[in-house]
Parts: C-alpha cells; structure tokens; sequence
C-alpha cells in the first residue's frame, strides 16, 4: 500500500542543501589541504615562540619603558632568533656531515680490510654460510643497485627539482606567515573577540572562549618550552660524550659539538626523534671510527633510558596531564595522517583536546 508523503517547499530545499553544503566544504577542505596545513604549521610555530617574545618584550619594558612599539620589536627579534639558531645549526652540521662521509669514501678499502679482512674475510664467510663467491655475488647486487639508481634518478630528476623548488616555496611561505601571525595576531584576536562579544548576552560565551583559547595556546607553549630543555640536555650529553671519545679514539674533537647538535634538532620530534638522532651519530662517527660509534650507541641507549625515565618527566612535571597511552595514541594518528609534521604536532594537540575536555561543563553552560 503505497503513502503520499507531503512537504513544504522550504523543508525540501533545506532537506537537499545540508549535503549540498556539506559536500562543497569537504571538497574546499581537500582542495585547500596545502594551503590549511601551512597556516596551521605558521600558528603553530607563533604560539611556541610567545614565551621568547614574552622574555624579550620584558627585557625591553625593563630597560627602554612600555610603549607599545616595544611589542613589534619584540616579535621581530624573538623570530630573528631562531632563525638564525637554525640556520646555525645547519650551517655547522651539514659541512660536517659531508666532510666525515667523504673521509669515509677515501678511507674505505684501508677500514674494510681491517673490519673485515678484505674480500678474501668476506669469501672466508660466504663459504662459512654456503655461498662460494660472496664477492661476486655482493659486487652483482651493488652493480645492478647502482643502475636502478641511476634510472630512477634520471627518470625523475624534472620532478625532483619540481619538488625542491615546491619545498623551498611551503618554508618561505611558513616563515613569512609565522612572523606576520606573531606581529598582527594579536591584534586580530583582539578585533575578533570585540566583534562577537558586543552584546550583553554575548559576553559570556566569549569570555569562555577566550579562556579556552588561552589554555590551549599556553599548552602548545609550554610544550615546546620543556621540549626544547630536555632536547638542549640531550645534546649537551651527546657532544660532551664524543668530545671524551675523541680523546681516545682516531675521531676529530670538532665534530663534538655538530652531533650534539644533531641529537637536540632530532629529539624535538616526539617518541621517534630521539631514536633518529642517536643513529644518525652512530653512523656518522661509524665513517671514522667503527668502535668510536659502538661506544656511542651503547652508552646513548643506556643514557636515553635514564632521560626518558627520570629527566624529562622531571622537567616536562606532567605539564599536559595526559597518559602515556593517549600520547601515543595521538602520536601514531598524526603520523599516519601528516607523517613526521604530524608526529610532531600530535602530542599538543591531544593536550588541546585534553582542555576541550576540562573546559567542556563551562563551555555547555555558556551556550545555555
């Protein structure tokens, strides 16, 4: 038995425009992916440098008074800062690492024989494990190795510097946008919440929001403050260490302070980035001396156990206030979804919701 339903002609327009609007916003989202996550990275790294504007504007309310233009300077010199922290830390380690590969290059066949005992070692061991020629065999391998190598570059080499030059363009991009969003964000927010809370009912819901705001900005400060004292205590370990190596082993004292660096710069990337960053040490100190990096992977593994478990909680004191688990939950999901530059954003992101969660009693009854 067939039913005439009967609707009104603003029911079935609203009725069809949900999932019409809907649908252009999750096709606008995809679009403007690129473009959304540059932004989020730009806000991002203007709120972790608040704390460095904070100390610089009170060093200059101390000492040249309050004038407002003191704010912009501030911004200026906070971001001026780290960049060129940065751009340090780039300029000595890359020389570095390139110089130690190539001494690795013209030291090879004199480490090889040693480590190894020659090619005539290596044959001793393939006959060992039932391979006659092992020498062939590894020559074979690396041959046809370096052949697809050299086809994949060729074939790609116009993407790759497609690729470079896109890069380039997204930090350039990141780098402007940060520093406007430290100088104008201010102000812009300040606009925006005299805007919505003009009237008298509006008040209310807007002071929560604003509080709301605050916290979760304050928790990705935070975040990154403690973060970059626990990476600056790990990298102050590291050079000292192949610093003390050094004076007993065949490598340069001068590459002490560029793997340090390289430890620091890598343990900012939540849960995996220590782990990369000892490695890449291991390996570069591997290039001039095989039992100088065995030395340095032993103890670094012995050291991040006693970090991991005693420094960092000391230092970080549970400022997130979240377990263990949502923290690699959170970790896991962005790393999955944006690979490292999710990695890296996760864990105060989670802490960001963690504050929804808290804040989620005065939010309802602001709405009320």
């Amino acid at each position: 038995m067939s039913k005439t339903i009967e609707t009104d002609t603003k029911t079935f327009v609203k009725f069809w425009l949900v999932p019409l609007g809907i649908g252009l916003v999750l096709l606008f989202l995809h679009s403007a992916m690129t473009g959304l996550i540059i932004i989020g990275i730009s806000i991002f790294l203007a709120l972790a440098l608040k704390p460095l504007v904070r100390k610089v504007d009170g060093f200059f309310t101390r000492h040249f008074g309050t004038e407002k233009k003191h704010r912009t300077a501030s911004a200026v010199l906070a971001y001026l800062i780290v960049v060129l922290i940065i751009g340090g830390i780039i300029a000595v380690v890359g020389p570095v690492v390139v110089n130690e590969t190539s001494k690795f290059v013209q030291k090879f066949p004199e480490t090889f024989e040693q480590t190894f005992g020659g090619w005539d070692g290596i044959n001793n061991f393939g006959q060992a494990i039932g391979i006659n020629d092992l020498h062939s065999e590894i020559s074979n391998a690396l041959t046809n190795l370096s052949n697809n190598l050299l086809g994949i570059l060729g074939t790609n080499l116009v993407a790759s510097v497609s690729g470079v030059a896109d890069a380039v363009m997204k930090i350039v991009l990141v780098l402007v946008l940060t520093l406007l969003f430290l100088l104008e964000g201010p102000a812009l927010m300040d606009t925006f919440w005299k805007s919505v809370g003009s009237a008298e009912e509006d008040k209310k819901p807007v002071a929560v929001a604003k509080r709301v705001l605050a916290r979760m900005a304050d928790v990705v400060s935070t975040y990154v403050a403690h973060q970059i004292i626990v990476a600056s205590i790990d990298g102050l370990f590291s050079g000292l260490f192949v610093f003390c190596i050094s004076l007993f082993t065949g490598i340069s004292s001068s590459i002490a302070i560029p793997m340090g660096m390289i430890t620091m710069l890598f343990y900012l990337i939540p849960m995996f980035g220590q782990f990369i960053g000892g490695t890449l040490v291991t390996i570069i100190l591997f290039f001039s001396s095989p039992i100088a990096a065995v030395v340095f992977a032993v103890v670094y593994i012995i050291y991040a156990q006693i970090e991991n478990n005693l420094i960092a909680p000391k230092i970080q004191g549970n400022a997130l206030n979240l377990p263990a688990i949502m923290i690699l939950i959170a970790i896991v999901i962005g790393m999955y979804m944006f690979g490292l530059l999710g990695a890296i954003i996760a864990v105060p992101i989670a802490g960001c919701v963690r504050v929804l969660m808290d804040e989620y009693p005065n939010i309802k009854s602001a709405r009320r």
